[in-house]
């Protein structure tokens, strides 16, 4: 990029960051909207503010070959944001682009799978942190920003802070698990984080100020679904799928599961009834029952 392109899209983009802040938007959708800009710049080798349909065209002819559809739709919402809050133009190609429409349903574990998977885990701080995130029905981040605080042993709750749209809500939580989160607290004693960057010796844990690193638990979590010979396509978020399609063949209600998964739409949560039956239950009740004879494989691989 020449240098008076350069200096054009830095002062952009710098006006980008602030607008998507001043919007509201979540960290997760700042990095993809930010990195939407960044990639098309880098693809037409010049500031972005004056593409053309045609090149608009070639661009996301590119991207469709060499990345994921939801990938295409990240940068299609980028650079339109882009062309609005920034530009103070509309992005009139918008159509140019129309992502297909994918009604998939995620490969799950039994529950015997499960707690399989996660008794074969190695590191015991995965161990839990796999228990936590299944008996919670919680997605990655939230389970990796636990803190100390957020556990209410009393009530048997959890509270999950900014989650996904910035929203807050109460899960229950398993006997089994509370009992586990306390032991495995102990190895560390972090003030703040239940699941501290475990980089260093004991002190240096004990100062941490980032959870555990994503990508290590996601390997974690694929080398023991490797582990236990399974051959569908688990991932970490497989485990929260796992714990909605459980809780519906325990017979809890898809009004109580929405409500702890924090979906906004009852249509997100009512897909699960198409991998089981339901039956109406107290929710409580059944999640201590689901994890009655569970006992957490405690030493070290």
């Amino acid at each position: 990029m020449k240098s008076i392109e350069q200096e054009r899209f830095t002062t952009l983009y710098s006006q980008m960051q602030q607008a998507l802040i001043l919007q509201g938007m979540q960290p997760k959708t700042i990095d993809a909207y930010s990195r939407a800009i960044r990639r098309v710049a880098k693809s037409v080798d010049r500031c972005p503010d004056n593409l053309t349909a045609d090149e608009l065209k070639h661009y996301f002819a590119s991207l469709v070959e060499s990345h994921s559809w939801s990938t295409v739709k990240l940068d299609r919402c980028g650079i339109q944001f882009f062309y609005r809050h920034v530009l103070n133009r509309p992005w009139e190609w918008v159509k140019i682009v129309k992502p297909p429409t994918v009604k998939s349903l995620p490969d799950i574990l039994t529950r015997n799978e499960t707690l399989k998977v996660i008794n074969m885990t190695h590191k015991l701080r995965y161990r839990v942190f796999f228990l936590t995130v299944y008996s919670m029905g919680l997605r990655l981040g939230e389970g990796l920003q636990l803190k100390v605080s957020d556990i209410d042993g009393q009530r048997k709750r959890v509270h999950i802070r900014e989650a996904k749209g910035g929203k807050d809500r109460y899960v229950p939580l398993p006997v089994v698990t509370l009992s586990a989160l306390r032991q495995f607290w102990k190895t560390h004693r972090h003030p703040q984080l239940l699941f501290p960057n475990p980089t260093g010796g004991a002190q240096r844990i004990q100062c941490a100020t980032r959870s555990m690193d994503r990508g290590g638990v996601q390997a974690a979590m694929k080398a023991a679904v490797a582990d236990c010979n399974i051959s569908r396509k688990i991932t970490l978020h497989s485990l929260r799928h796992g714990f909605a399609t459980h809780m519906l063949e325990l017979g809890v209600d898809l009004r109580e599961i929405q409500m702890i998964l924090g979906h906004d739409r009852p249509e997100t949560t009512a897909r699960y009834t198409h991998l089981t039956e339901v039956t109406s239950a107290n929710t409580t009740q059944q999640l201590q029952q689901m994890f009655q004879s569970f006992s957490l494989r405690w030493e070290e691989s």
